[in-house]
């Protein structure tokens, strides 16, 4: 390639080879080393050059299932090596957004679990498919590369065959014509000689061409062949200057950057040596306009490079962002949520800002997820303290669970009914517990519950039936009863009240919408102890025994505690009133004891010591349900 540099070609020996390939590297400007890199590492594998047909997508702004479909549509190619960058930066992507995850994941573990024996762990499907569709990319790429180091060196071993042929054809003792038959073979041969490893590419070019000059020069003593093979590669290159000339004025410079590299490879490759009036000349201009072209591709860099940094004050407004909220202080669970929703939302922005400059994407990275395990670690500090709340309310659901499950075969309903209904309410009372045990705690105790009352809602439907005989019965019984006529003798008369009584009793409870029926039973009963002549006071307690057995058959425990608040207030009552009487009649104590006054003082004390007994008679028969 370096044409200008090879006017005073010196003896072929190792010394000199060294000395031009010196002074060819030396020469190079930056644009043409970097065509000759680029060009290297296509010659060491041609499906290199096949990347630029694959676009570089934004893979840090794309999410995790996002990069694996991605992934997945990349490894379905054979050319490996035009989609391993584009791999790489993919998985790059990928492990970042993963690591992040499985950290969050690790700190909620932490503060859900106080037991250190127990070791993280955490079943993510999507990295397995990941890694597994990575794994697959990597087999077949060593597959290629442990055929491409193969295929290398030998083809390197070729090449170097090649120039030994090409030094041995300068001989002024042999037939000028042959040996340029014999050049045309090795150039033809040499082109189709294969890839050879890129850190060998530049020094057996520059040498292969040392020795096509070398052979030109030589062929002085043959002008007019030399001098048409000249003519022959100048206005090749001169081709190649006008479209090098054409690309410079492309629009799109990656596409003609490219293109101008396979120039330089035809240049540098497949055509021979000019004239060396024209060597510096040609050279020169093509030069001008490689680096022309190189100029306009580094000034696309350094707009990407402007837009990476626009990302990196993005990110960095995004971190400080969490980092204020981080610091703000909450104390409510309904605040704490919009602060994660808040976090979340920034979260996914950083992730699709895109791309930051390779020189500080590591600092924006750790900076990024020290501001959220800081917001991770508030957060949790929060969640901690109502997490001892909420498993002192697991504590106490668990034990109304086993006193449900206590109480869900009995079969005194009247005892556990009760009691059941309490535990309800206490557990309405309870709040909340872990969300992992909320479903399984509340299963448990409904499922106790639902099966003690099904069973009481079974029985009470039996009973509902034996109810309404019952009721059907005391109709006719009602009937019978109102024919009963008294005999006169008192005792005869009272026991067969009593008879009646106890009948009525046997044919058990009425359905409750129908107790109006016991009303009547009563005032028959009423009607009968007004007709026996009884003192007021065996005829109020056995109404009241009456009642209380009726209030005792129909376990109406609300109704038997009322009716027991209300005789001790009138104990005290009564026992309040006879000691005003008895007070007050000591301001008569200078009159007479026949004194009306007094006498009926007197009549009023005994008559309230009568009521006296009757309440506690009463109050001492509830008590003894």
């Amino acid at each position: 390639m370096q044409e200008e540099q090879h006017d005073n070609l010196p003896e072929v020996d190792g010394n000199e080879i060294q000395k031009f390939q010196k002074n060819a590297q030396s020469s190079e400007n930056e644009a043409i080393e970097t065509i000759d890199n680029l060009n290297a590492e296509v010659a060491e594998n041609t499906t290199a050059d096949d990347n630029h047909e694959i676009p570089m997508l934004d893979y840090e702004a794309m999410d995790m299932e996002s990069l694996t479909s991605e992934l997945e549509k990349l490894i379905d190619t054979d050319k490996i090596m035009a989609v391993k960058n584009h791999i790489e930066e993919i998985k790059t992507s990928f492990l970042s957004k993963y690591n992040h995850f499985i950290d969050e994941k690790k700190e909620e573990f932490a503060n859900e679990n106080t037991d250190s024996s127990l070791e993280f762990e955490y079943h993510f499907p999507l990295k397995n498919k990941f890694d597994t569709i990575y794994n697959s990319f990597r087999s077949k790429k060593n597959s290629h590369f442990k055929s491409l180091e193969s295929s290398l060196k030998s083809n390197l071993q070729t090449r170097l065959g090649l120039i030994e042929e090409l030094k041995s054809l300068i001989n002024p003792s042999e037939n000028i014509k042959d040996h340029l038959k014999q050049f045309n073979d090795i150039r033809e041969r040499w082109r189709s000689a294969g890839a050879i490893p890129k850190d060998k590419y530049n020094h057996v070019w520059n040498n292969f061409h040392f020795h096509i000059e070398n052979f030109y020069d030589y062929l002085h003593l043959d002008r007019e062949a030399r001098d048409i093979d000249f003519k022959h590669n100048l206005e090749a290159k001169q081709k190649i200057i006008v479209r090098a000339q054409e690309l410079v004025t492309e629009i799109d410079v990656m596409k003609a950057f490219r293109e101008l590299q396979s120039l330089h490879k035809i240049w540098k490759e497949d055509i021979g040596p000019v004239s060396r009036e024209k060597r510096e000349e040609i050279w020169a201009t093509f030069s001008e306009l490689t680096k022309q072209m190189h100029d306009k591709r580094e000034a696309i860099f350094v707009v990407q490079r402007g837009t990476e940094v626009e990302n990196l004050a993005k990110k960095q407004a995004i971190i400080a962002e969490i980092e204020v909220i981080a610091t703000e202080k909450i104390e409510i669970h309904s605040a704490w949520q919009g602060q994660v929703d808040k976090v979340e939302a920034l979260r996914e922005q950083f992730f699709t800002t895109g791309k930051v400059p390779s020189e500080v994407n590591e600092q924006t990275w750790s900076e990024f997820k020290t501001a959220v395990r800081n917001f991770n670690v508030h957060k949790n500090a929060f969640y901690k303290d109502i997490k001892k709340d909420q498993n002192a309310n697991l504590d106490k659901k668990n034990a109304l669970v086993a006193r449900a499950k206590e109480l869900q075969e009995s079969t005194d309903f009247n005892t556990s009914t009760p009691i059941m209904k309490k535990i309800q309410e206490e557990w309405k009372q309870i709040g909340h517990v872990p969300r992992k045990y909320s479903d399984s705690v509340w299963t448990a105790f409904k499922t106790a519950c639902n099966h003690y009352f099904d069973r009481v809602h079974a029985e009470k439907n039996e009973n509902e039936e034996v109810e309404i005989i019952a009721f059907d019965k005391k109709k006719e019984y009602l009937e019978t009863l109102k024919e009963f006529q008294l005999v006169g003798d008192h005792k005869t008369d009272l026991d067969g009240i009593k008879a009646h009584i106890e009948a009525w009793k046997n044919i058990g409870k009425v359905p409750f919408a129908r107790r109006h029926i016991e009303g009547k039973f009563n005032k028959i009963l009423d009607v009968l102890f007004e007709k026996l002549s009884l003192s007021k006071k065996d005829t109020e307690m056995m109404r009241f025994s009456n009642r209380l057995e009726q209030l005792s058959e129909g376990n109406d425990s609300r109704r038997i505690d009322g009716e027991k608040i209300f005789l001790m207030r009138k104990v005290d009552e009564v026992q309040n009133e006879i000691f005003q009487l008895e007070n007050n009649i000591q301001f008569f104590a200078k009159a007479k004891k026949d004194s009306p006054m007094v006498l009926e003082v007197m009549k009023n004390i005994e008559k309230q010591k009568e009521e006296l007994a009757t309440w506690k008679e009463k109050l001492k028969q509830i008590r003894s349900l």
